[in-house]
């Protein structure tokens, strides 16, 4: 009896010691790989944490890319890789805070004012008139343009626009256009007012102007017809939303004569940009 139990006890005693040896080669075998943490791809030798050594080897992250971030990669232009306050790869123009994705997207809106185009072929554009009775300025909203931010930041807008002038109304065609009185001076601006939220401009968004610019035209009978150009730059902040940009055009002439402005007949744009 006690010769059977010796040998269970030296049975159980070598299962201890088998166990602790497997142990201990499991140990032996790992610590290396555990205290050696760089990654190499075309190397045996990395010598950074992820080293590449092919020469032709890239590395592509599917987050970026156009299907999962449409909103900073159109999937035609290069998009802007920078790294974040915390060492995140992001895309933007790497000027976001420790902790925060920068947000830096443009939006291109050509020919944002529709060219009206008669049968003649001439551009009119949106027609602004100061007629004869009286009137010295005038202004009516001449385009509205709709964009989508996805986070509260600072809108930049630019913004270029053709201008005809012409003493008659643009509206009835331009086949010739008549001139403007003989030497009278002559004044065509334009501005934006955003509607914050597309929710309709109330009585503060409207006294909000933003990118006033102007020009001034001066008639004679030396001078020949066609567009000018006008342009203006404006920075103002948005939150995330939806939000209304309307375009408005003034003219400002004598009292006595009639001017009217197409703009937009030829040659417009607008590009909206947003910082986070």
């Amino acid at each position: 009896m006690w010769s059977l139990r010796r040998e269970r006890i030296l049975f159980i005693c070598d299962c201890i010691r088998m166990k602790r040896l497997r142990t201990y080669i499991y140990l032996i075998v790992l610590l290396p790989v555990l205290g050696y943490t760089q990654v190499g791809i075309g190397t045996r030798t990395p010598s950074a944490d992820l080293h590449v050594a092919d020469p032709a080897g890239t590395v592509r992250i599917e987050s970026l890319n156009a299907t999962n971030n449409p909103t900073y990669n159109d999937g035609v232009n290069l998009a802007p890789v920078f790294v974040d306050g915390n060492g995140d790869i992001v895309l933007g123009n790497g000027t976001g805070a420790s902790g925060q994705e920068p947000l830096n997207f443009l939006i291109e809106v050509p020919n944002f004012i529709d060219d009206n185009v008669d049968a003649n072929g001439f551009g009119r554009g949106a027609v602004v008139n100061s007629d004869d009775s009286g009137e010295s300025a005038v202004q009516d909203r001449i385009a509205q343009v709709v964009f989508t931010t996805p986070v509260r930041g600072i809108i930049e807008l630019k913004y270029a626009v053709s201008a005809w002038v012409a003493g008659s109304d643009l509206n009835l065609g331009c086949s010739p256009c008549a001139y403007p009185d003989n030497s009278e001076s002559v004044v065509f601006q334009t501005y934006f007012v955003v509607d914050l939220n597309s929710d309709g401009l109330d009585a503060l968004e409207s006294s909000r102007v933003y990118g006033y610019n102007g020009q001034y035209f001066l008639s004679n009978n030396a001078g020949g017809q066609g567009y000018a150009y006008i342009n203006g730059i404006a920075n103002f902040k948005a939150p995330a939303g939806t939000h209304t940009l309307y375009l408005y055009g003034i003219v400002q002439d004598s009292a006595s004569s009639y001017t009217s402005v197409g703009f937009g007949g030829a040659e417009d744009f607008l590009k909206i940009r947003v910082f986070n």
